[in-house]
C-alpha cells in the first residue's frame, strides 16, 4: 500500500446512526490498514469501536474536520469486502444502521475493543463436534424414493445461484435430501449454511448431521454461552467446520467457502426479526446465496405464500415431495365439532375416547394447545373483575406453578390475589385453559401415564428442552402436551394420535396472514402423527367446521388451501401481490404517536403507484406502558417501496418530535398488518 495518509477510511461505528464516518489513518503507523479491520475511533467526547468498510481517496469533508483513528485493533481483517457488501446491503434494504449490521457478523467479544483475536479456549458445551470422534459403525443410508432422487438431481443439474423451493409433506424426507446435498458440497471443498427458525430444532439436526457428515458441525444460537458461540464462529471463519447450523442471526456469519445455503421451515415467522433491526433471515439467505453464486434451498411442508408465488413466476424451482418417505402413511384428519359434545378442560369427549384407545395399545398421544400457563384470565364471579395487565391491552395469564399472574407481552407479574382487588370478594375463578391446566387434568384422568409438557415455562432451565424432546422421541412420555415449540419439525415415531385443542382464533384473526399461519400450524402439528410404521390420526377440535378455508385445507390439503388463499390475496392486492413497509411509532401517549405519524404522512414524497394507509393504532395498541401506532406504505414492487423510503426517511428524521417517542421502519412486515 502507498502512503496511508493519502487515504480516507470509511468506518461503520457501533452506534445507532444511519451513516458511515470518515477518518484519517493512524499517524506514524507502519501496520497495514485494511478493509474489515476493527479500529478504535474518537467519537464525540468518547471512543467507539468501528470497522473499516471502505478506503477512499478523498472525503466530502474538509481535512481539518477529519480525525485519525486512535488504534488498530486487529492485525488482519475479520470480514472480507464481500462480507461487508452483503451486510451493508442488508442494512440498506431493511433500513437498519450500518454499524449494527456490520457488527452483527461478529461474536460478542469482538464487538468490543478487545485487541486479542485469538479464539477462546474450547468450552465444555463445545458447539462444534468432530463427527469422527463419535462415529462407531457406518450408517446404512436410507433408500431414496423417486421424488427425493429427482429433487437431488434437479439441484445438481443447475450451476451457480438458483433458488429451490423443496415443498414436501411432513415426513417426506426433506432432511435426507439436505444430507445428500451437503455431503456432495463438502466433498467438493465447500461449506454449508443451514438456518432453522427456532433453537429447539437444532439438537436433532445436529445429531443427524454429526452421524452422517465427516466434518465438525458448528452451531450458533442465543441459548449458547458467548464463549461457545465465538468458538463456533472461529471454526466456520477458519474453514475447519464444514457446516454452520443456526437460527436467524447465523445468516450474517462470515463463511469463506460458502457453496450451499439451506433454510428449513422457510415459512416460519420466527425467521423474521420482530424488533430493532427487522430483517428476514430467509430472504437474506437467498440474497447471500446470490452473492456467493451458490444454490439455496427453502424447505417446508407448508411454504409461505410469498415463496409459492415466486415459484409460480419461475423465480424459484418448485420441487415436490408429495408422499412420506419409507412405509409411513399420511395421517387421517377427523373433525370434532365442539358445539355438539361435552368438553372437559378443553378436551372433547371424542378426543378423550380416542386417547384411551391409543394409550391402551401402547401408543403415544400428542396434544397441541398454543397457550401456556394455567388459564388466560382470572375473574371475580361476584363483580366480573378481570386480571388486566396494567401496562398492556391484554389479560394477565394465571400461572399456578409459580402462583403468579403474568403478562406474556411485557413481563409484568404479580402474586395471584386471594381477594378481588375491586370488591374484596373471595370467588376468584380462572377462565379457559392453558397447557398447565390441561396437564393437571390429564394427570388425574390418566394417573398411570407420565406426561411430558413442553412449553416456554417447562423448558426454562438450560438443557431441559433437549432432555424433554429426547425422552419424547424415546417414548418415555405416553402423553405429550405442548405449544408450537412441540409442533415444528420434530420426529416423534411413537405418536399415533394428535389432538389439536383449538386453532379457531386463527380463522378470525385481525391480521390478513392469520388464516395462513393457522393452516401452516395445523399441517405442521398434524405432521407429528404416524411418522413410523403405525398409522396416525389427527383430531381437530373446532366450533367452525364449515369455515370455507378450513374445508379447503381438509379436503384439498395445504396446496389447495394455498391456491385459494392466493386468489383472495390477489383480489385484495395484498402481499405477495404487493409489497409493504410499516412506519411504526410508540410513545407514552397515543396522541403523541399518532401526531408523529400524521406529520410523517405530510412529508411523504410523491407516491406514484404507491399508497399510504393510516396512521392507525397497532393491533395491540398499548404494550409495556407505551402506545403504538403505524403507517403503512404499499406498492406494486419492491423497487417502488425502496425508492419512496429513500426520499421519505430523511424527511422523517428531520421532524421535530419528543425525545420519549420512538420510531422504526419494518420492511416486508410479517406481523401487525
Amino acid at each position: 500500500m502507498t502512503d496511508q495518509r493519502c487515504f480516507i477510511l470509511q468506518v461503520a461505528v457501533a452506534a445507532p446512526l444511519p451513516e458511515l464516518f470518515d477518518y484519517l489513518p493512524p499517524p506514524q503507523s507502519t501496520a497495514p490498514v485494511l478493509i474489515g479491520m476493527r479500529v478504535l475511533v474518537p467519537f464525540g467526547r468518547s471512543q467507539r469501536v468501528g470497522i473499516i468498510v471502505a478506503i477512499a481517496p478523498a472525503s466530502e469533508l474538509t481535512p481539518d474536520r477529519l480525525k485519525p483513528i486512535t488504534q488498530l485493533l486487529d492485525t488482519q481483517p475479520l470480514l472480507t469486502a464481500a462480507d461487508i457488501s452483503f451486510l451493508l446491503w442488508s442494512a440498506k434494504y431493511y433500513r437498519g444502521f450500518p454499524g449494527e449490521a456490520v457488527f452483527s457478523a461478529l461474536p460478542t467479544r469482538l464487538r468490543r475493543a478487545d485487541r486479542s483475536i485469538n479464539p477462546p479456549a474450547p468450552a465444555i458445551e463445545s458447539t462444534a463436534i468432530e463427527s469422527s470422534a463419535i462415529e462407531s459403525t457406518p450408517i446404512e443410508l436410507p433408500t431414496l424414493n423417486t421424488e427425493q432422487s429427482a429433487a437431488i438431481a434437479a439441484i445438481h443439474n443447475q450451476s451457480g445461484f438458483n433458488c429451490f423451493l423443496l415443498d414436501g409433506v411432513t415426513g417426506s424426507g426433506k432432511t435426507e435430501v439436505y444430507l445428500r446435498l451437503i455431503a456432495t458440497t463438502l466433498a467438493r471443498g465447500g461449506q454449508v449454511l443451514v438456518l432453522v427458525p427456532e433453537i429447539g430444532l437444532t439438537p436433532q439436526l445436529q445429531r443427524r448431521f454429526t452421524q452422517r457428515l465427516n466434518t465438525p458441525i458448528a452451531v450458533i444460537h442465543s441459548n449458547l454461552t458467548a464463549n461457545s458461540r465465538e468458538l463456533a464462529w472461529w471454526q466456520v471463519v477458519r474453514g475447519t467446520a464444514g457446516v454452520l447450523l443456526g437460527t436467524r442471526s447465523a445468516v450474517f456469519t462470515p463463511i469463506p467457502k460458502l457453496a450451499l445455503v439451506i433454510v428449513d421451515e422457510e415459512h416460519d415467522v420466527s425467521l423474521k426479526q420482530q424488533d430493532g433491526w427487522r430483517y428476514s433471515a430467509r430472504d437474506l439467505a437467498v440474497r447471500r446465496a446470490q452473492l456467493a453464486d451458490c444454490p439455496v434451498i427453502l424447505g417446508s411442508a407448508t411454504p409461505a405464500l410469498e415463496s409459492l408465488r415466486n415459484a409460480q413466476l419461475g423465480r424459484y424451482h418448485h420441487l415436490l415431495l408429495p408422499r412420506r418417505a419409507g412405509t409411513a402413511r399420511s395421517p387421517q384428519l377427523v373433525i370434532a365439532d365442539l358445539r355438539t359434545q361435552p368438553v372437559t378442560t378443553g378436551l372433547s369427549h371424542a378426543l378423550l375416547t380416542r386417547m384411551e384407545t391409543e394409550l391402551n395399545c401402547g401408543n403415544q398421544v400428542l396434544l397441541f394447545l398454543n397457550r401456556r400457563g394455567f388459564a388466560p384470565v382470572l375473574t371475580c364471579h361476584q363483580c366480573n373483575w378481570l386480571s388486566n395487565c396494567p401496562r398492556c391491552d391484554v389479560k394477565l395469564t394465571v400461572h399456578r406453578d409459580i402462583e403468579r399472574l403474568m403478562c406474556h407481552h411485557c413481563g409484568f407479574s404479580r402474586p395471584i390475589p386471594t381477594l378481588c382487588p375491586d370488591c374484596g370478594g373471595t370467588d376468584l375463578r380462572p377462565l379457559g385453559q392453558g397447557t398447565e391446566r390441561v396437564a393437571d387434568y390429564l394427570r388425574r384422568r390418566f394417573p398411570d401415564c407420565p406426561i411430558g409438557r413442553i412449553d416456554r415455562d417447562s423448558t426454562r432451565r438450560k438443557g431441559e428442552l433437549e432432555r424433554l424432546l429426547t425422552a419424547a422421541r424415546l417414548g418415555e412420555y405416553p402423553i405429550l402436551l405442548g405449544t408450537q415449540m412441540l409442533a415444528k419439525g420434530h420426529h416423534l415415531p411413537g405418536v399415533t394420535l394428535v389432538g389439536i385443542l383449538s386453532l379457531d382464533q386463527g380463522l378470525h384473526g385481525v391480521e390478513f396472514r392469520a388464516t395462513e399461519r393457522m393452516a401452516q400450524l395445523l399441517v405442521q402439528v398434524a405432521g407429528r402423527a404416524g411418522r413410523a410404521a403405525r398409522a396416525g390420526t389427527v383430531l381437530l377440535q373446532t366450533r367452525y367446521p364449515e369455515h370455507p378455508l378450513l374445508l379447503a385445507l381438509l379436503q384439498q390439503g395445504y396446496a389447495g388451501f394455498a391456491a385459494q388463499a392466493l386468489i383472495e390475496r390477489e383480489a385484495a392486492q395484498l402481499p405477495p401481490f404487493s409489497y409493504q413497509a410499516l412506519l411504526r411509532a410508540d410513545s407514552r401517549t397515543s396522541e403523541t404517536a399518532m401526531e408523529f405519524l400524521q406529520q410523517a404522512a405530510t412529508v411523504a414524497p410523491a407516491l406514484g403507484a404507491a399508497e399510504l394507509w393510516g396512521p392507525a393504532p397497532a393491533p395491540l395498541e398499548r404494550r409495556a406502558a407505551r402506545y403504538r401506532a403505524q403507517l403503512l406504505l404499499q406498492a406494486p414492487s419492491r423497487q417502488i417501496v425502496q425508492t419512496v423510503l429513500n426520499e421519505w426517511l430523511p424527511r422523517v428524521r428531520d421532524l421535530n418530535y419528543p425525545s420519549q417517542l420512538r420510531w422504526s421502519v419494518d420492511v416486508d412486515p410479517q406481523e401487525g398488518v
